[in-house]
């Protein structure tokens, strides 16, 4: 997408992190699934919250490219237009996908 910076897994996770802080109010885990770039996890369920790389089961997992990832946190991707538009897939449980929009 033009306009939006280059930002690789670890810029995603530590802005992710920035974003989510000690308590995300998730009270779950929810897994961005990057494919072939990688994962972040947000374990909103921990005190504090904890976002990292470790690929485990979750709670909710979002099937999206970085580079679309980059774009919802950047709020150039509105969470329910690119869902519409199968930018991203949500499997698990979907009320936890639509807590995320606090978050991100």
């Amino acid at each position: 997408m033009p306009g939006l910076p280059f930002m690789d897994m670890q810029a995603i996770t530590s802005a992710l992190r920035a974003k989510v802080g000690d308590s995300s109010g998730l009270n779950a885990t929810l897994k961005f699934d990057c494919g072939d770039d990688g994962v972040v996890v947000i374990d909103g369920a921990s005190v504090p919250n904890t976002v990292d790389n470790t690929d485990r089961e979750t709670d909710c997992t979002i099937a999206i490219t970085r580079e679309n990832l980059a774009a919802l946190m950047a709020g150039e991707l509105d969470p329910t237009t690119g869902f519409m538009m199968g930018k991203f897939k949500v499997a698990g449980d979907m009320g936890v996908a639509l807590k995320l929009q606090r978050v991100v």
